[in-house]
Order: C-alpha cells, then sequence, then structure tokens
C-alpha cells in the first residue's frame, strides 16, 4: 500500500523568523536555508524593482504557521 503524498502549504514561519517570516516560510517550502533565502533577497534589492511591495504584499496574504 502507498501511503498518502503530504501536501505542502507555504506558510510564514514562527520560529526563525526576522521580520515577518517571509524568507524563512520560503526556504521551509523549498527545502533551502534561511540565510540562503535572505541573502538572495538582499541581493535582489540591489536591483531595480518593487522587491519590498511584493516583501510586504507576501507579508500580509501568506498565513502565519500555526506552529
Amino acid at each position: 500500500m502507498t501511503s498518502p503524498m503530504k501536501t505542502r502549504k507555504l506558510t510564514r514561519a514562527r520560529s526563525g523568523a526576522m521580520f515577518g517570516g517571509v524568507c524563512a516560510g520560503i526556504a521551509r517550502y523549498f527545502g533551502w536555508k534561511s540565510s540562503t533565502v535572505r541573502l538572495l533577497f538582499v541581493l535582489s534589492c540591489l536591483l531595480p524593482g518593487p522587491q519590498f511591495l511584493i516583501y510586504i504584499v507576501m507579508w500580509i496574504f501568506i498565513p502565519r504557521a500555526q506552529i
């Protein structure tokens, strides 16, 4: 018998969060290190674009992890 597939859900992290838990939540979703996602975000801020606006929108719309 096969076991049911565990579905992943993108949530903001409660533990390991620095500001809103968005980068930590993305890291957990993809199985990466939180520091890698944070570094990529900071480096992306060197490029023109709405990175901070996207971060705030994600902070608002991504639900917070339950535990």
